[in-house]
């Protein structure tokens, strides 16, 4: 962490909010004034309750939403949404099944019209970044879960964005496939200088691979708290300062506005079982 002291800043966020309309009688407050600075190379981590906004944020971010209040600057510029200088990662894979892995990568180099044997040499170079060489030439359908996130982290980064978005890429995966796929991120990101900003539902996930943790209220559509994590890398799960900072993130779920979000999600197991049993 210590290196972050005298990196420039990438990314601010000034006084952001976001308003849904119902029918045009109300309005829901999603983010309400959220200010935000991630310096260059900085890993930070999104957690909070479902319906807080995480996911609307990042989509801000990357330019995908535009209605909304407020200044986005990247490097000190006020952000262009036709710009690919941040590349988001979602939780599916979104990848093409009538391509190949090299073509999948390929592909974002190929509409900016870099030339076959330059855009091929590029995500060749991220395919083995991520230990897919083998698997270059296989079709999606011939890939694990696991296997896609690769390919789609390789894509993202073979566009070189100064920022990288990632929004729940692991929470699908099983915990054996999500620990590898962490310590890969983490070697990507600490050999490029990626700056990232990865939601989650995690804490664990949050605390172990950020640099600093942003709690987001569902309340208030605001920043509840923030925790630096202040551990070089590699870090091992079951160190005191993350075990630390974990407890007291539960702590904070435990009020108020995290109790709406367990029942919702208590709902929602409820509503899914009634539904595979009825398909029975």
């Amino acid at each position: 962490m210590s290196f972050l002291k005298t990196q420039s800043l990438k990314l601010q966020v000034k006084n952001l909010s976001k308003i849904y309309t119902r029918n045009g009688t109300s309005s829901h407050t999603v983010l309400n004034n959220i200010n935000i600075d991630v310096k260059n190379g900085e890993f930070v981590t999104i957690v909070g309750p479902s319906g807080c906004g995480k996911t609307t944020l990042l989509n801000i971010l990357a330019g995908l939403e535009n209605s909304y209040s407020g200044e986005i600057h990247i490097d000190g510029k006020t952000v262009n949404p036709l710009t690919p200088d941040r590349i988001v990662v979602f939780q599916e894979a979104a990848l093409f099944p009538w391509l190949t892995v090299l073509e999948n990568v390929e592909f974002g180099l190929q509409i900016k019209g870099i030339s076959k044997n330059e855009r091929s040499k590029i995500a060749m170079h991220y395919i083995e970044m991520v230990q897919l060489s083998k698997f270059a030439n296989a079709y999606i359908h011939q890939l694990s879960g696991g296997m896609k996130q690769r390919v789609a982290i390789a894509r993202a980064l073979a566009l070189n964005p100064s920022i990288l978005l990632m929004d729940e890429p692991f929470a699908a995966l099983d915990v054996k496939t999500r620990t590898m796929l962490h310590h890969q991120l983490l070697q990507i990101q600490r050999n490029n200088n990626k700056t990232i900003l990865f939601v989650t539902h995690n804490i664990n996930e949050a605390v172990y691979l950020g640099d600093r943790v942003i709690v987001l209220s569902a309340n208030n559509g605001n920043i509840k708290k923030e925790f630096i994590v202040d551990l070089p890398r590699p870090r091992s799960l079951d160190h005191p300062i993350i075990e630390s900072i974990t407890h007291a993130i539960i702590e904070e779920s435990k009020q108020a506005d995290f109790h709406s979000d367990k029942r919702e999600d208590d709902d929602e197991i409820a509503n899914t079982i009634a539904t595979a049993a009825a398909t029975i």
